[in-house]
């Protein structure tokens, strides 16, 4: 069974794969626009060309600063949160 707590010397992904699934990242921009739309600060320091929130969310997640931390669960009940961190190996 999983523990939602992991050794900060070897970052473990235990549940799910070792990257953020396409659901993720969409859920990360989409709830990032919502934000950005009703008026949060951007984190970032943005290129002309972004101009809507989406175009800055996504811009956000592939800078990889967003303090977030996915919970991925497992039938079982188990669960684990993990890092945005440890999911950005794509990008």
């Amino acid at each position: 069974m999983p523990s939602s707590k992991t050794s900060s010397k070897q970052p473990a992904v235990l549940v799910g794969p070792p990257v953020l699934t396409r659901y993720e990242k969409a859920r990360i921009i989409g709830a990032r626009a919502l934000q950005i739309s009703m008026g949060a600060p951007v984190l970032v320091e943005l290129p002309p060309d972004k101009k809507t929130p989406l175009e800055i969310a996504e811009y956000e997640l592939e800078q990889g600063i967003l303090p977030i931390t996915i919970r991925r669960r497992l039938p079982s009940g188990a669960y684990q949160d993990i890092p945005l961190k440890w999911l950005m190996k794509e990008y």
